[in-house]
């Protein structure tokens, strides 16, 4: 069975987690055998910029382990992990193509069917 985890809310529960939580579950689904791609739209297209997320201080309160999606990105595609991006998200976003990394799946809207297709189970967040 192959799993498509579509990826559209950004930074979603990363100030509870060290990590986005659904990159870190698709990280941990593959380690146990799953069979899997990754589909970001949306928000979550700036996933694919280059960054450095830094510690967040407010008051008393310290988040000492930001969330690092373009690390969680890059350690799923070390396992071989295709990671789709939706091409006109990324430029409605105004988002620099020069400013991202390159080791992800640039696909139009009018592709996503396709993807879908490929795959046995959609799981959307």
């Amino acid at each position: 069975m192959k799993i498509l985890n579509v990826v559209e809310s950004a930074y979603r529960a990363t100030l509870e987690e060290q990590d986005d939580t659904i990159l870190w579950l698709s990280r941990a689904l593959k380690n146990a055998g799953a069979d899997l791609s990754v589909l970001l739209r949306g928000n979550a297209v700036n996933y694919i910029v280059n960054q450095e997320c830094p510690a967040l201080e407010i008051g008393n309160a310290r988040i000492s382990h930001p969330a690092r999606p373009t690390e969680d990105i890059h350690k799923l595609r070390e396992k071989d992990v295709d990671v789709y991006v939706v091409q006109e998200d990324v430029e409605e976003r105004g988002i620099d193509r020069r400013s991202c990394f390159g080791d992800v799946r640039m696909i139009r809207r009018g592709d996503i069917s396709g993807v879908f297709e490929q795959h046995d189970q959609i799981w959307h967040w």
